[in-house]
């Protein structure tokens, strides 16, 4: 995509063409424009798959906590009187909840079960954001995960929802790829 930047101060020159926003400070300022014919429009959050181990899982509605986060570590040095620098800590990742329409399928269930009898085996999970004609556009990778958490649907005999089933991944690193 070609963008076209254009620069606006109050003035009297003419304005350029193909401006976006006026300016009502003094300051210039950068004002972006797309050329004609281009279009860069956000995709939508419906359209994603995921894979845990390579294998495609079971359709999901809802993918939640992918987030990644690094501590400040405040420090002062005895010579600065006022200042205070912030340096990197550790950095933090949250876990990430799948959910889905509950089925026959136990593989969620199974999977929780392993970890509840001491037998935990970590996975890696891609979580692929589609475009629409279902193309992966983006990719987070979750690297060394484990269910931590599953829980099973809220029934309520005056509902007609569908019963949903929710695992809580633990997980050891989030990439986007």
């Amino acid at each position: 995509m070609s963008e076209k930047v254009a620069f606006m101060s109050t003035n009297k020159s003419p304005a350029p063409k193909k401006v976006a926003a006026m300016n009502t400070d003094k300051s210039p300022k950068k004002v972006a424009t797309m050329s004609a014919g281009s279009r860069n429009d956000p995709y939508g959050r419906f359209n994603f798959l995921v894979e845990i181990d390579g294998v495609g899982a079971a359709s999901f509605t809802d993918v939640g906590g992918l987030t990644t986060e690094t501590e400040v570590i405040e420090y002062r040095e005895g010579s600065e009187s006022a200042a205070v620098r912030k340096l990197p800590g550790i950095t933090k990742y949250s876990n990430v909840t799948l959910k889905r329409g509950l089925t026959q399928d136990r593989s969620l269930w199974d999977r929780r079960a392993t970890v509840i009898q001491g037998q935990t085996r970590r996975a890696n999970v891609a979580i692929y954001l589609l475009d629409e004609s279902r193309s992966p556009v983006l990719t987070w990778l979750l690297r060394e995960a484990w269910p931590r958490k599953w829980e099973g649907p809220m029934f309520n005999a005056k509902s007609s929802e569908v019963a949903i089933e929710t695992l809580e991944l633990a997980h050891e690193g989030l990439t986007l790829a």
